[in-house]
């Protein structure tokens, strides 16, 4: 199971869910020029342990488990698989 977060992050980045979260799955930090560049935050998938701390205490309520978002978020789970620090994620040539 893969979690994702939506368009409800986006310019808000709250990061309640990192200081919830056991590992260290969620990125871009804050205090990184990343974190500056991103518009949202996103949940690595390899290591995310799949233990959900981060849904409740999302402020906005942007975290989903994929496949369970709103029709109106599924194109974000595209978009957290785009992001660029998850190289792993991305198809090797």
């Amino acid at each position: 199971m893969a979690y994702i977060i939506a368009e409800p992050c986006i310019g808000v980045k709250d990061t309640a869910c990192v200081d919830a979260c056991p590992v260290d799955c969620i990125h871009p930090k804050k205090g990184t020029p990343e974190y500056d560049k991103e518009p949202q935050l996103y949940i690595d998938p390899v290591e995310c342990i799949d233990c959900g701390a981060c849904i409740p205490v999302c402020p906005v309520a942007a975290i989903f488990v994929a496949g369970d978002e709103p029709p109106e978020y599924t194109k974000f789970i595209q978009i957290n698989a785009d992001y660029p620090d998850f190289p792993r994620l991305k198809p090797t040539e």
